[in-house]
Parts: C-alpha cells; sequence; structure tokens
C-alpha cells in the first residue's frame, strides 16, 4: 500500500479555483498548492485575484496563474477550462467555488420573502450551478484524460437545511431563498454528475457552515450556542477537507457531500 504522503500528494496535477480571490477559495487553493498543485486561480476581479496568487506564492511556493473569468456570461466561463489547458497542458482537478452571495444591496436579495425578485433568483442560478455545470462539462476532455480527475463543488449548510431565523433578529442580514435552492441544486448535481462521469472522475461537494466574517455579536453569540463545537468556522477548517476530496486520500469516494458545518446539523 502506498504511504499517506503518497496518497495526498498532488504533484504533477493542475487544480482550478473558481472564486480563487475569495476567502475560502483561497485557502483551497493553498491546500493544494502545499500538496504540490499547480494551482490556476479564477475570479472577476484581477487585483484582488492578483493578491490572492502573490500569497499562495510566498506561502506555499507555489506555481500560479491567474484567470479574469466572468460566471454570468457563458462564453467567458466555457473557455477558461480551455485556458488553463492550454497554459499548463491539462487539467485534473477542477474545484467550483465561487458563488453568487448577493449584497443587502440588491434590490430583491436581502429582503422578506414576499419582496424578493425573480432576477435576483436567477443571477444566483446563473453563478451557482449553470456555471458549475458548464465548467465540467468544457473542462471534461482534460479531467478524463487525466486518469486522476477530480470535481469539488463547494455548496453550503443551506443547500441541506433551512434558515433558523430566530438567528437573524435585530440584524440586517438576509438569507434569500435563491442561495439555499441553488446551493441545493448544485448538491444535487453533484450526485447527477457522479453517477454519470464515473469511473473516469469523481464528483464531490463539501458544505461550508458559516464562516466568520465579523458579523453582529448578536448573530456571531446566536449562531455559536446553536453549533455544538461552539465556535463558526475560519478558512482553515476546509483545507484538510479539500485536500481529501482532490487527492487519492479519497480515490474510492464520489458522489458525497461533505458538511463542515461544526455539528448543525446533527441536532
Amino acid at each position: 500500500m502506498r504511504a499517506i504522503s503518497e496518497l495526498m500528494s498532488l504533484s504533477g496535477r493542475t487544480a482550478l479555483i473558481t472564486g480563487g480571490a475569495g476567502h475560502i477559495g483561497s485557502a483551497i487553493a493553498e491546500a493544494l498548492a502545499e500538496a504540490g498543485a499547480t494551482i490556476a486561480l479564477a475570479d472577476r476581479t484581477l487585483p484582488e485575484l492578483e493578491r490572492s496568487a502573490a500569497q499562495l506564492r510566498r506561502s506555499a511556493s507555489a506555481t500560479v496563474a491567474t484567470f479574469d473569468v466572468e460566471l454570468a456570461d457563458e462564453a467567458s466561463v466555457r473557455a477558461l477550462p480551455g485556458r488553463v489547458a492550454g497554459q499548463y497542458g491539462g487539467l485534473d482537478v477542477l474545484v467550483n467555488c465561487a458563488a453568487f452571495v448577493g449584497t443587502t444591496q440588491l434590490e430583491g436579495w436581502a429582503v422578506p420573502f414576499e419582496q424578493q425578485l425573480s432576477a435576483a433568483w436567477r443571477a444566483a442560478f446563473e453563478v451557482n450551478v449553470t456555471a458549475a455545470f458548464e465548467l465540467v462539462q468544457q473542462a471534461l476532455p482534460w479531467l478524463r484524460r487525466s486518469g486522476k480527475g477530480a470535481v469539488i463543488n463547494v455548496s453550503s449548510l443551506y443547500g441541506v437545511v433551512g434558515p433558523d431565523w430566530r438567528l437573524y433578529e435585530g440584524t440586517t442580514m438576509g438569507n434569500p431563498a435563491a442561495y439555499g435552492a441553488s446551493k441545493g441544486a448544485l448538491t444535487q448535481l453533484t450526485n447527477w454528475l457522479a453517477t454519470t462521469l464515473a469511473p473516469d472522475v469523481r464528483v464531490n461537494a463539501m458544505s461550508p457552515g458559516g464562516v466568520w466574517r465579523d458579523q453582529p455579536a448578536a448573530f456571531v453569540e446566536r449562531y455559536t450556542q446553536r453549533t455544538p463545537l461552539r465556535r463558526m468556522a475560519t478558512e482553515e477548517d476546509f483545507k484538510g477537507v479539500a485536500l481529501f476530496l482532490a487527492s487519492d486520500l479519497s480515490s474510492y469516494v464520489t458522489g458525497q457531500n461533505i458538511v463542515v458545518d461544526g455539528g448543525w446539523c446533527a441536532w
């Protein structure tokens, strides 16, 4: 049998991470880079993307390239895997981490259900589900050729359970129907792809619970008390799961959704 160090090694493999300028995306990229992967970071905000890439080169001594992509634009999305493979000669791991989370300023988003708008709903599905579908479709020739092809879809706790509205009382925070529904759709797309692309490509999901982002103190206290491990997540909490799903550590795992939520769903 191979040693654990061999099973976890990503040496010689190329990983594309969308949402690479974000907190979770950059943490996942760091984990895969530390295991030896060549990293392709993709996002829509190039200055932030370049900062993430520079940090990654410093922290993990990684080979990193950046790629601009607009996930609401089908042509931009479909061109991305070919751009990465063209530069690196292949593509072995695809991490769909970019997500539409909206803002409180977006009309029809962080508002009561009766006021939520179809335009915001469609925007969430376009980025959170449709873009992942398109990226896997376009990346498939290289993932199959790899012999180690792996897809990781980053879903959410709220793709599994409904919101506990008591957490939000007295805050301006929202939890739109479109976010949970689109993340739930991404989890189901994971199942569909896993059975369809097997045995050539493994497809799994990871679903983060609440991540501390300097939310209102009342929300953080309620969330912490509601969580068995008594804290919100940090980016570091997702590194091990990402490496597990990307590497040969999980070579017999496909069609799974690993919920990284501090025990939230165990109640």
